[in-house]
């Protein structure tokens, strides 16, 4: 209600930034807000539904996979599309607001362009001609401020790179904000590509502890002869993914040269793998 609260013209970023917190800190923070972002931005207080679509693009750039799913819904898009669409409220809501949520929608099909529901959302107002021509995203729209961020971010690590976003920020100069949200959007892409990375090691890492442990498990009972057809089918098929884990291993090594904790974990990870491997070649091949 503070961040969107009707009866202020300008952003409170510190609710703003306050509520992405607390979206992220939350379990159900990812699925419940948007709920909430979706009423708000229904709202027939012009005010009350801009802040509210400030809030949505905000958390959009620091709620992380999780929103980005929920967002992509058809159920969340639906309430989007009322408000563009005459048989809802797009016969009161304002042109601004219109405006607005059309930008929205659209610029999502530009940085998510694998979200196919978004596109199919997108293209279905121009097909019922709601939306006449794609919105220019204006380039010296500043994205909102990023929410403090885990150490080790890009937005920690690169001092270069934040000290020319500080210097840019404070220009009133047209061509200078263009550049700050150009570098804005690079630098939380590099953030996010190094948090996919990070997310594929653990979970890889974690697949093969599981799946060795499971080995190790059905190949004790291999050797004791009390292993049923069912669980021989598991044996094997536990060996060939094996098989096709190894070389992920060896690629993520490649891309984690430059962090010694993880590339040990990665190298633990295989050392363990290539002997269960090992073992059931001995066991069961022989």
């Amino acid at each position: 209600d503070k961040a969107t609260d009707p009866s202020i013209p300008e952003e409170n970023w510190k609710c703003i930034q306050q509520f992405c917190d607390r979206v992220n800190a939350d379990t159900e923070g990812p699925s419940l807000a948007p709920r909430l972002l979706a009423h708000k931005i229904q709202s027939p207080q012009e005010m009350e539904a801009l802040h509210a679509l400030t809030v949505l693009e905000t958390c959009v750039n620091n709620c992380g996979e999780r929103f980005h799913h929920e967002i992509a819904k058809f159920r969340f898009l639906n309430e989007l599309i009322k408000v563009l669409s005459p048989k809802y409220y797009g016969t009161w809501s304002s042109e601004k607001v219109k405006s607005r949520v059309t930008e929205v929608i659209f610029s999502w099909t530009v940085w998510f362009p694998q979200e196919v529901k978004i596109r199919d959302a997108y293209q279905m107002l121009k097909k019922q001609g709601i939306v006449k021509e794609d919105p220019k995203l204006p380039e010296d729209k500043i994205l909102p401020p990023p929410s403090p961020r885990p150490q080790n971010s890009i937005f920690d690590t690169d001092e270069e790179k934040s000290k020319l976003l500080a210097r840019l920020l404070k220009s009133n100069h047209s061509e200078d904000l263009q550049a700050a949200n150009r570098l804005i959007k690079s630098m939380i892409k590099e953030d996010q590509e190094k948090s996919a990375k990070v997310s594929r090691r653990v979970n890889t890492i974690s697949e093969v502890s599981e799946n060795v442990k499971r080995m190790e498990e059905l190949l004790e009972n291999y050797k004791r002869q009390e292993l049923s057809t069912s669980d021989q089918e598991t044996l094997q098929t536990l060996f060939q993914r094996g098989e096709k884990l190894r070389p992920l291993l060896f690629r993520l090594a490649s891309e984690t040269v430059d962090d010694d904790e993880a590339l040990a974990e990665i190298l633990q990870a295989n050392d363990k793998l290539t002997q269960a491997l090992g073992q059931y070649r001995r066991v069961v091949v022989s």
